[in-house]
């Protein structure tokens, strides 16, 4: 092969590496989406993906699932489930356009749960509202692709203070907006008066009064219940409370 030759051959050699470069960059540059799993919470609560796309649920802490509603999912899709893991992750190819809600096995009734829309929002669980926790609305998944689990986004269900956010530690803090309380506006002894009734407040309900009426013991089950889901208290803390608050209504 002469000298011209094998320049040429270089060359084009060179030319198609280039080019096979240029074409499998955009695949080697997507990624996989991950959805989080940690104290209680689904992050991002929200996702976008288009139809076709794998999504990873990867566990941040302790042991959780990823389970759909079988009633909650467009008609044509098949229900997933990774059943209760506490290490690892587990992957789903969503191939069904429409709203896929799913939850935590362990920790459904402390409302955790998400939603991914594929493609288009659609199906049953566009018809109501989701029936443990609050999840963000489809159009607003759609429009932000993500929603990360704390930010208002309006869910389906009502929201007291808006769901948890990420701190700067391991699990969520909260996002409430209590800078600067409920007080800092007020005078000095119009504050200390409402501290003094909260504190009273907070002292009625921990000695447990067998008078109160039921719809103070349920709002108080919903509340220990909310802080649950929080990461405010553990397991043992929670479960105490719980019990101690069954007894009052059984009384």
């Amino acid at each position: 092969m002469t000298n011209y030759s094998r320049r040429q051959f270089l060359g084009a050699l060179g030319a198609g590496t280039v080019a096979t470069a240029g074409l499998t960059r955009p695949v080697a540059a997507q990624e996989t989406p991950v959805v989080r799993m940690g104290n209680n919470y689904f992050d991002p609560i929200g996702l976008h993906v288009d139809p076709g796309t794998t999504v990873r649920f990867e566990l941040a802490a302790g042991a959780h699932s990823a389970t759909a509603y079988e009633n909650r999912i467009p008609a044509d899709a098949s229900a997933f489930d990774s059943g209760t893991i506490s290490s690892g992750a587990f992957e789903y190819t969503f191939e069904e356009p429409g709203t896929y809600d799913y939850y935590c096995i362990p920790h459904k009734s402390v409302g955790m749960v998400g939603r991914i829309v594929v493609g288009s929002p659609g199906g049953p669980a566009e018809t109501s509202p989701i029936p443990n926790g609050d999840v963000p609305e489809s159009d607003a998944i759609v429009e932000q692709g993500a929603i990360e689990y704390g930010t208002n986004t309006g869910g389906d269900g009502s929201s007291d203070g808006g769901m948890m956010g990420h701190g700067m530690g391991s699990g969520p803090g909260m996002v409430n907006g209590r800078n600067g309380g409920w007080f800092g506006g007020l005078p000095f002894v119009g504050g200390a008066l409402g501290m003094l009734g909260l504190v009273g407040g907070l002292l009625y309900w921990a000695l447990g009064r067998g008078d109160a009426p039921a719809e103070s013991d349920d709002s108080a089950m919903e509340t220990l219940k909310r802080r649950y889901a929080r990461g405010e208290i553990d397991e043992v803390e929670f479960q105490r409370r719980r019990e101690r608050l069954v007894q009052n209504q059984e009384n």
